[in-house]
């Protein structure tokens, strides 16, 4: 592959949005958000697994702008983190991407990005938002929360050394069941939907967790060794040939 086709292929991020296919009949689209810095193949295990199991028709990727829970130097410029997620998902047919979030100005919340979406999709189409256990754990500190869950439902997936057991406690949570979030631990439930007044759901899903992680991969990417295991080829070419993740820890030199 061509230095060339590392390039980003679209020039100017604030015109630019990914059209999704148009659907006569009501459309389940998987919304996963994120930083992906970097995308990698732990991401794109959890998009294939939840369309399957959910038989959701589409999953649209939404990289981050400026996340409010990025603040540290470790997150590369957002239009690199873009085309790497666009390289990932190239050539897999249910699978879409948006810019909405990084051409959006400030601070870059969920119910900014929910909002727009229902608004462009109509109440028709249903909304999953995929989001890892250890996110959700801290979703009552997220702007307008009780709106979210009044918008779209929420598929929680798991992540290494969390447990379903842990939304036990958790705020603007109902009393859950504590056998059954034992038995979604332990792998006897397939799937545990909850049901909550004034909101449209919120899916526990038990997929096995994702071991890989953006920050792991960084790091060896600095410290100079492979992540090929770790990143579809395309992202690991794209990495190495903007030199990005290879300045000081933690840090992202372009």
């Amino acid at each position: 592959m061509s230095p060339s086709e590392f390039e980003p292929q679209h020039s100017a991020l604030s015109t630019h949005l990914s059209p999704l296919t148009p659907y006569s009949s009501p459309l389940k689209l998987g919304l996963f958000g994120g930083s992906f810095n970097p995308i990698h193949n732990g991401h794109l295990t959890i998009a294939r697994m939840a369309c399957d199991r959910l038989r959701l028709d589409r999953v649209l990727f939404i990289p981050a702008g400026d996340p409010p829970h990025k603040r540290d130097g470790s997150l590369a410029p957002a239009e690199n983190r873009y085309e790497m997620v666009r390289l990932a998902i190239a050539g897999i047919p249910t699978f879409d991407l948006s810019d909405m979030e990084i051409r959006r100005t400030g601070k870059s919340y969920t119910i900014d990005t929910i909002r727009t979406l229902r608004q462009q999709y109509g109440p028709a189409t249903e909304l999953f938002f995929l989001i890892g256990l250890d996110a959700f754990l801290d979703f009552h500190n997220w702007k307008s929360p009780a709106e979210l869950l009044q918008t779209c439902r929420f598929v929680i997936v798991p992540r290494p050394g969390q447990s379903f057991l842990s939304l036990e406690n958790m705020p603007l949570l109902p009393k859950l069941d504590r056998h059954a979030l034992i038995r979604l631990d332990t792998g006897e439930l397939p799937q545990l939907d909850l049901h909550m007044p004034s909101c449209v759901g919120i899916t526990c899903l038990p997929i096995p967790p994702c071991s890989t992680s953006a920050s792991e991969i960084r790091e060896r990417i600095r410290r100079g060794e492979t992540a090929a295991n770790m990143l579809p080829p395309s992202v690991e070419s794209y990495i190495l040939h903007h030199r990005l993740y290879q300045e000081a820890r933690d840090r992202t030199h372009i």
